[in-house]
């Protein structure tokens, strides 16, 4: 049984997230692996349609990755949303079929600090985020599926 574990971040768009992971890693000895960073330092926004292509294949890179970290004794969190409860599933039941303990967190905001927190992102214009329009927040509204089986955290 390898003892280090992996640490999903679940929650939506501007939840605080990475806030809450950047907290972690300090607290767990973990490292982050975030597709955020990966998507935007290499492609920026700019993928349009191949965006969820690429995703996909980020995401596959990073589990991957993961195992060889969790092998060094090592926690890692992977700071991606997890919006779906089919993916959330689809992750642990690959971590659990290799020994690899997994905990959820929910990051958790309620609707006005989450528009303010959108605001916020969209003006300070960094190419560390991507901008939130409507109609990410449309697909995202779409797509979340609410875990009813994390930790909760609110930031």
């Amino acid at each position: 049984m390898i003892l280090a574990e992996i640490i999903l971040i679940c929650g939506k768009i501007c939840s605080g997230k990475t806030t809450f992971a950047e907290k972690l890693k300090s607290e767990q000895n973990a490292v982050i692996l975030s597709c955020d960073e990966i998507m935007l330092g290499i492609f920026d926004e700019q993928l349009g349609e191949r965006h969820e292509y690429v995703l996909t294949k980020v995401k596959k890179y990073l589990i991957k990755l993961s195992e060889q970290i969790i092998a060094s004794e090592t926690n890692v969190i992977l700071d991606w949303g997890f919006w779906t409860a089919s993916e959330r599933n689809s992750v642990r039941r690959y971590y659990s079929e290799r020994g690899i303990n997994t905990k959820l967190y929910y990051v958790k905001v309620d609707d006005k600090l989450w528009e303010q927190r959108i605001e916020k992102r969209n003006s300070l214009n960094d190419k560390r985020s991507y901008f939130v329009d409507d109609n990410l927040i449309s697909l995202m509204n779409d797509k979340f599926e609410e875990p009813d089986d994390a930790l909760i955290v609110e930031i």
